[in-house]
């Protein structure tokens, strides 16, 4: 009896759902979330030069790549995004760049993890910075990696 072909794809539950960022948007309890998670649709738009998606049931992602690890391990992820959590707003705007370090020292009110950005309000930050830091970590990207828009 013939084996079936071992995949390695990663099992990842962030993965692309076809669900309306309109309607998530809906469902964002905070007011004031809410609202920044929509001007966050609008300027991401804007920056990036690619139509909103929702991945899993609560990310914001902008363009797609694929990746491959040593291990043989695989699969896709948003190029760009975000997530309208209740402690904050998580950003996915990881990828090193030359001047990313000076640009967070500008940005604002925020903390980082290894791939995130998380602030409170867009009002305590500034936007124009925040832009600089989006365009940064997706050109960083699509030098490592071919973005799809979709």
């Amino acid at each position: 009896m013939a084996r079936a072909a071992k995949t390695h794809d990663s099992g990842n539950q962030t993965v692309p759902t076809g669900k309306s960022v309109a309607a998530f948007l809906k469902t964002v309890e905070n007011p004031g979330r809410r609202e920044d998670a929509e001007q966050l649709v609008e300027l991401f738009s804007r920056w990036t030069g690619l139509e909103p998606q929702m991945w899993g049931p609560s990310i914001i992602g902008y363009g797609r790549y694929r990746y491959e690890y040593e291990s043989g391990r695989s699969g896709e992820m948003l190029a760009a995004g975000f997530s309208p959590r209740k402690a904050n707003m998580t950003l996915y705007v990881g990828a090193k760049f030359d001047g990313k370090d000076a640009l967070l020292a500008q940005l604002g009110k925020h903390r980082t993890s290894v791939a995130c950005l998380y602030i409170g309000r867009l009002s305590s930050i500034d936007l124009k910075v925040l832009e600089k830091i989006v365009k940064g970590s997706l050109n960083a990207t699509k030098k490592a990696h071919e973005v799809f828009p979709k």
